[in-house]
């Protein structure tokens, strides 16, 4: 019977694949809507943060951080992604409330248009990580062709996380002033902007750091784009479990809540 669920929800993918993409579309026009830059703040943001920051944590705080600016852009592009996807599937199902209310259409793919749309976003960003790249000297290694890996374990990651939220705004609409105070502390358990070195951190928080699944996205990404080198196979192993627990997780709760959205939409 959970096999038969899957497939269904394969085929309602491939079925309403033309309105995924119209959603992914509408949700790109209307981020830049009346914008006049539109299409490069997607550049301009990661590197004005980036600018922000590497004098923040270069000059005030004297990261020792080599080519600190890559190893921050690397970090801060993949956790924008994580923290605007999640946050705006959670509210994807509650907005289109009323579209759910007049027509059948899988629920399910409200928070995956979501994500994808953020995917996008991010994919737009990974030019300004490689105007760094240039800036910086940095060299160009074979390694480097793995980064859609990373990227893409991510977004199956996110589309999970973000089935949960989805489900769970619709009955608790706490949930979404909660989750930017639980983004907080989750980037800053995340080594964005400072090393996971034993001489920085106590052995034990390094431990518990380690736990963190978005520290070994951006791990993966940093050693392919930063280092050069192709991730050990733990790397591998914690990126890939995370998200296909993530995604069944979501598909699990979203399937069994989405039963009662109408009674509280």
């Amino acid at each position: 019977m959970e096999q038969i669920k899957k497939n269904r929800a394969v085929q309602h993918l491939v079925r309403y694949r033309p309105l995924l993409k119209e959603l992914v579309v509408r949700d790109l026009k209307v981020k830049y809507r009346r914008s006049f830059l539109g299409y490069l703040w997607s550049l301009l943001n990661p590197l004005m943060m980036m600018a922000v920051m590497s004098v923040v944590f270069s000059f005030m705080f004297r990261s020792n951080i080599e080519n600190f600016p890559l190893y921050l852009i690397c970090g801060n592009t993949l956790w924008a992604f994580f923290s605007e996807s999640t946050t705006m599937a959670m509210n994807s199902v509650i907005n289109n409330g009323a579209l759910i209310k007049k027509v059948y259409i899988p629920k399910f793919i409200f928070p995956v248009s979501r994500v994808l749309s953020s995917f996008v976003t991010m994919s737009f960003s990974l030019v300004a990580i490689l105007i760094v790249m240039l800036v910086t000297r940095t060299p160009f290694r074979l390694p480097i062709l793995l980064f859609p890996i990373p990227m893409v374990l991510l977004l199956v990651f996110c589309i999970g996380i973000g089935m949960v939220l989805s489900a769970l705004a619709v009955y608790f609409r706490d949930i979404m002033h909660l989750y930017g105070v639980i983004t907080m502390a989750w980037m800053y358990a995340t080594p964005i902007f400072y090393p996971l070195d034993p001489e920085v951190l106590p052995q034990q928080l390094i431990n518990l750091i380690k736990l963190n699944p978005m520290y070994h996205y951006i791990n993966f990404f940093r050693q392919i784009v930063l280092y050069g080198s192709v991730p050990g196979i733990n790397t591998w192993f914690a990126c890939a479990a995370s998200a296909l627990v993530s995604l069944l997780i979501g598909l699990a709760i979203f399937r069994k809540m989405q039963k009662n959205f109408i009674l509280y939409l």
